[in-house]
Formats: structure tokens, sequence, C-alpha cells
């Protein structure tokens, strides 16, 4: 609470929150738990996407939870409608499974804040931890300017539908040597900072990429083929033994920690969860390729809550290269860049937009210096 609003004796506004989904049972579920924070009130619920589009635009509510099986209009297809007539941020409910994966990727690619399993949240065994997750995430992204993310969703889905339209050849990963490893970690926000950064690096930059993107198993592997499908160089989740190559990114798998050896072989762990539950975590992967590559990271920051990748950037620092973080004006969360921007550990704050820009230029100048040696 501010101390203006201590002064005053004013509460804080309660986040006002609409439940939508087909079952009653769920219904009762997401109230009871969300309810019983004093910082949220239940604006409403409701069965199915029309009836859901009816109630934003009467109730106003400040966040929506939007399951995606129901009658009449599912999800995604109420998903789509809220973002063009009524801007809400929306917290997705889950299936942890493929094809809930396939359909969660696609709610954020078009416009969803974040998701949250509905297993963990409707099961009886279910864990307090998970209850304030969800929590969590309605209170971050009743803070997010929807307007702000519509915006940037057009122009990337419009640069997505070019890159479908073109044929593709498979891109090819080479085996010379790496004069660039690049470590980009992101949480929420992540997969839509992703599509509008991987997709435009040259498929001829002389740099391997390693991607950590904050979500569990079977999602990571669906933004990673999403990816591969769109992008110049090959994209892929990784698997043990997969070797760090120019002109390949490797996106850590969900669940696992994602490292290397000294001889760039990929390994994968279930050590000890990093910042608060985080496995995997951006951290672990940029500590690894510090101690591997040295003066040839490059670290990027973008979207994301919490301060992972701070640790991990010192490491790289202390080695000799260099940190880009994205700008807080394209941001959805900015937490994991602010984290490692206010430690002293940055020597770029671009918008995404120059992300792809920024790392080139930072694989030529850096090339250049090689060859003058």
């Amino acid at each position: 609470m501010s101390a203006e609003r201590n002064e005053m004796n004013m509460p804080e506004k309660r986040v006002r929150v609409l439940i939508v989904d087909d079952s009653a049972f769920a219904r009762l579920m997401i109230s009871r738990h969300i309810s019983a924070d004093s910082e949220i009130e239940i604006a409403g619920v409701a069965r199915d996407g029309l009836d859901a589009l009816a109630k934003i635009e009467s109730l106003k509510p400040d966040v929506v939870t939007l399951d995606i099986e129901m009658p009449k209009m599912d999800g995604i297809s109420a998903l789509e409608r809220i973002m063009s007539h009524c801007p809400t941020p929306v917290v997705m409910l889950s299936n942890l499974t493929t094809e809930g994966a396939d359909i969660t990727v696609k709610a954020l690619e078009i416009g969803a804040v974040d998701f949250f399993l509905k297993p963990q949240l409707i099961n009886p065994a279910g864990s307090d931890e998970s209850d304030d997750e969800l929590i969590y995430k309605i209170k971050q992204a009743a803070k997010i300017d929807v307007a702000k993310v519509t915006t940037r969703l057009r122009r990337i889905s419009q640069d997505l539908h070019r890159s479908m339209t073109k044929k593709r050849e498979t891109p090819s990963v080479k085996r010379s040597k790496l004069n660039h490893v690049v470590i980009i970690g992101t949480s929420t926000g992540g997969p839509r900072a992703l599509y509008e950064v991987v997709p435009n690096i040259p498929g001829d930059i002389d740099a391997a990429f390693l991607i950590v993107q904050h979500m569990p198993p079977k999602f990571t592997k669906s933004i990673a083929d999403r990816l591969n499908d769109l992008s110049q160089i090959k994209v892929k989740e990784a698997e043990a033994g997969d070797v760090v190559a120019n002109g390949q990114a490797l996106l850590a798998p969900g669940g696992f920690h994602m490292v290397m050896n000294l001889s760039g072989q990929i390994e994968l762990n279930q050590d000890k969860p990093r910042c608060g539950g985080l496995r995997p975590a951006a951290d672990v992967t940029m500590e690894a390729a510090a101690k591997a590559y040295g003066s040839r990271c490059i670290g990027v920051i973008l979207t994301g809550m919490g301060s992972d990748g701070t640790q991990g950037a010192a490491m790289i620092k202390a080695g000799g290269g260099m940190i880009l973080a994205e700008d807080e004006s394209t941001c959805i969360v900015y937490g994991m860049p602010r984290s490692v921007a206010e430690a002293g550990l940055v020597d770029k704050v671009v918008p995404l937009t120059r992300i792809v820009a920024e790392i080139a230029n930072a694989c030529s100048k850096s090339s250049m210096s090689l060859v003058n040696i």
C-alpha cells in the first residue's frame, strides 16, 4: 500500500475478476480460491464465450479467467472477440496435455496475458502454492496495458502471416567455430516476445542461441515447433546430447534446467529450482554458458516477472560478455529486465523491435575484433 493511501486511510482498489467456465464446479472452485485474497473480488461468472462477452461489456472487469473448452463459443473464439471488441487482460485456464499446450500457445499469440494449469486448481490435492500462483498472475495481469499488447499483436500477427505464406527451406545447422552464444531469458509475455525476435534472426548469423522460457512440459515443445516453422534458423526443444551450434536455437524443456559441458553438448537436469521455484531457470543456463564460452556470451533478458537472469548476467559480465535488456516501453511485465538493469549489469537497454539488430551488431563487432587480434 502506498504512503499516500496509508496517510489518507484509503483502501487499495480490489482487482475485479470475471470467471468464465462451463463447469459450475470449476466456477465455484476458482471463485473460492481467488476470493480468499482480500485484494481480489469476483465481478461475476459466465458459462460460455457469448455469456462472457456480454458480461465484460456490462461489468467491466479488470481481469478475465477464461476456460478453453466451452459450448456455444469456445475460449479461443471468445478471446479473439475480447481482444478486438473489449480488450481486457485474460488469464487462460489450460490442461497439461499436448493439445492443451498447443491451444494455450495459440491463445498467448492472440492476446492472453498468461495461463494457469487448470488441474492444479480443481484437483482437491492441489497445494496452497498453486492457489498463490493463480492469485499472483491475476494481480500481475491487472497491471498490464492491454491496448499496448493488442497493438503489438496485430503487427506480429501480420508478420507471422507473411512468414507462413513464404516457402521456407529447412534451416541448416552450421558446425563451424562458435564465436558467439546468445542466451535469451524470458517469462510472462515471453512467447509473444520470442515470436517477434526469433523469426527475424538472420539465417547466416554468426551465433548459436539458447532460450529459456518459463513454462511447464509440453508447452515449451509447442513453442519451439511454432518458432521453427517461422524462423530462418533451426529452433528445437533441447534434448540431452544436442550440440550448441551456429544457426540453431535450443529451447530449454519445461521441468528441466539446460546446461552444457565444455565440448558444447547439452545436458538436462532436474536440480533444485531457482528464483522461487523455476525450472528451467535462465540463471542456470547463463551460468553454464559463461563457464563454457566466457567472453563469447551475449545475454538477452526479455519481459517477465521476477529476477531470473540477474545472477547469470553477473557471471556473463564477469567473464567479459555482454548483456542486453528489453526496454520497459515494450515489456508486458517489466520485472526481469528491471532486475538486471538495477543491478548495473546491462550494456544496452533497447525496445523489443531493436533486439535482433543489437544482437547482430554485437556479433559483427565481436567478429571484427576476433579477426584483428
